[in-house]
């Protein structure tokens, strides 16, 4: 059917990478939590370790090279020895590079590991939590695995695999002269002080600023997309100030940010300075006196920047360790909260479409009267039902509850004689076309927003398109179904919008279609193609709910569900007889 039509062809999406299959099937197996799954990365981390271990012992090839040289080559002046000495030092620090740089791949790689076996675990969980929670942070897992996933991959695991290494060196220093190592003891006792002053300064500072960016680009972002009636009353120039305002402040804030963190930075590298000519100061002391020789003076000074370093670094990224340790927690715990493969004794069955309600009650904090108040009724399959009822009535919270997407409900909703909880998702989904209230369209083409950017064949989407009534429409745009739309793309009009939601909804000829004020937009063509569809969907005995406001698709329905008050005030057949299958009045 398709062919015959002049409407390109959508692109098929680009595969995705070979472990990723793997991976996920790993993510899928590992239960609920992340204890089992990171348990998978134990190889990674122990071969991490001991290359760790590698890397910080040859970083003692250094010192011993300026031991030799300056102690016995010098005075030798055995050139042969020399020559020797540095190609050995020269191998030892390729050694030394060749081990820093596996390590770093070895977490890399463990890091598109977590993300090959999380991620799309993670993705549906997010939507499993902002159902459950609509206010907390949608994109809040999501974030949380990439802050995981950049501590594994940065600078945070290095610290905790190099700071015990840090006891190497000064072991060292100690068997130089125990002068040397306790100087290093009180110069990294110094530095950790440093470090930890330093950071809750500057992170003060830091979450002072990020607050003060977020206000700044919360409220610019608000007054955009109010930019047609802020424009119409005359309001910019009032919003100008006050932007110029929130800019000002967010300034301000960004200095001190700035100066702290001057000024932390100047100590710390006159601190670096201090620590070497202490060192080298010793050293000398210690060299006039006959205590130590001129190779350990040198190679004490090289060897304090190695058993400092790891202390300074460990206490930088201490912060970055308990944000990945909290992200860890919260990503476990949205985790455990939707497990993957549930229980679905019904997935893979087709659905009929009969719909019972039982004692269904959704309360909301903050309301004194619950929005549904045992709501039951009984549908059959194959039937058209319109809901009525005044402002605040419950109607969209009652189809919500019907396809399961709003949380805490009290009661029951069956689907076919099934629990919805018994119902595998997905299918259940595939099998449902819901039209809400609000629509919105995502960035994308017209093709993929129809066919709910799965791999439909073309003729599927036409049809949808047709049976929405806006094939003609799509032709005119300027690529056809290729047409990028949503937020980045094609601005449609509200009727165009709510036009395409409805072929989405109807793309996968479902049994179950739920319609929340379908005709709230459309002008007397889309009102037309609307009651077309709906007739179509009846003689091919789907179960059809619409909200209705318009009486006109009433004719339409076999049966009217009337709330008022959160309750059901009357369930009539269509010629106005009152339902003995109304389980309230």
């Amino acid at each position: 059917m398709a062919e015959s039509l002049p409407v390109p062809v959508p692109q098929p999406h680009p595969p995705a990478r070979s472990s990723a299959p793997a991976a996920a099937a790993a993510g899928e197996r590992a239960g609920g939590g992340l204890g089992a799954l990171m348990w998978g990365f134990r190889r990674e981390l122990a071969w991490v370790l001991v290359f760790s271990a590698f890397a910080n012992v040859l970083l003692l090839a250094p010192t011993v090279y300026m031991l030799q040289l300056f102690d016995r080559v010098m005075v030798s002046g055995n050139t042969f020895t020399l020559l020797a000495m540095t190609l050995l030092l020269v191998v030892f620090i390729g050694a030394l590079a060749f081990a820093e740089w596996v390590r770093s791949q070895l977490m890399v790689r463990a890091g598109n590991r977590l993300d090959d076996a999380l991620g799309a675990r993670v993705f549906r969980a997010a939507f499993h939590a902002q159902l459950q929670q609509p206010k907390r942070s949608p994109q809040q897992p999501l974030e949380d695995l990439t802050r995981l996933r950049q501590f594994l991959t940065g600078n945070g695991m290095f610290a905790f695999a190099d700071t015990p290494w840090s006891l190497l060196f000064v072991i060292v220093l100690f068997m130089m002269h125990p002068w040397f190592g306790l100087l290093a003891i009180a110069l990294a006792l110094v530095h950790v002080a440093v470090a930890l002053v330093a950071r809750r300064l500057v992170g003060r500072r830091q979450a002072d600023t990020a607050e003060a960016i977020a206000e700044s680009a919360q409220t610019l972002q608000s007054r955009l997309r109010r930019a047609e009636e802020l424009t119409a009353m005359g309001m910019l120039p009032a919003l100008t100030r006050h932007w110029q305002a929130q800019q000002a402040d967010e300034d301000r804030r960004r200095d001190r940010l700035h100066d702290m963190g001057s000024r932390v930075q100047t100590f710390t590298k006159w601190l670096q300075y201090t620590q070497q000519a202490l060192m080298l100061a010793l050293g000398a002391l210690l060299a006039i006196r006959g205590e130590a020789t001129v190779g350990a003076m040198i190679a004490s000074n090289a060897l304090i920047g190695n058993a400092v370093r790891p202390l300074g670094l460990m206490v930088n990224v201490w912060g970055q360790a308990s944000d990945a340790l909290a992200a860890w927690r919260r990503l476990d715990a949205v985790l455990q909260a939707s497990p993957p493969g549930d229980a679905a004794p019904a997935a893979g069955a087709p659905l009929v479409g009969q719909v019972t309600l039982q004692d269904l009650t959704v309360r909301v904090p903050g309301r004194s009267t619950p929005i549904l108040d045992g709501v039951s009724a009984e549908f059959a399959a194959g039937e058209v039902i319109g809901i009525v009822g005044p402002s605040g009535a419950g109607k969209s919270t009652l189809v919500r509850c019907m396809l399961g997407i709003w949380p805490g409900a009290e009661g029951r909703v069956l689907i076919d004689g099934r629990e919805l909880s018994h119902w595998d998702r997905d299918e259940l989904g595939r099998q449902v076309g819901y039209l809400p209230q609000d629509v919105e369209l995502f960035d994308g083409t017209v093709a993929e927003n129809i066919g709910r950017f799965a791999d439909l064949d073309d003729a599927v989407i036409v049809q949808a398109a047709q049976r929405a009534g806006i094939h003609e429409m799509v032709l005119t745009m300027p690529k056809g179904y290729d047409t990028p739309i949503g937020p980045a793309g094609v601005v449609l009009s509200g009727g165009q919008h709510q036009r395409v939601a409805l072929a989405r909804a109807l793309v996968t000829d479902p049994r179950l279609v739920v319609l929340d004020e379908p005709n709230a937009n459309l002008d007397d063509a889309g009102d037309a193609a609307l009651a077309r569809a709906i007739d179509e969907l009846k003689r091919r005995g789907a179960t059809v709910f619409m909200i209705v406001h318009r009486q006109h698709l009433l004719g339409l329905a076999d049966r009217l569900l009337i709330l008022d008050g959160g309750k059901v005030s009357s369930l009539v057949a269509l010629g106005g007889k009152p339902d003995s299958s109304q389980g309230q009045a």
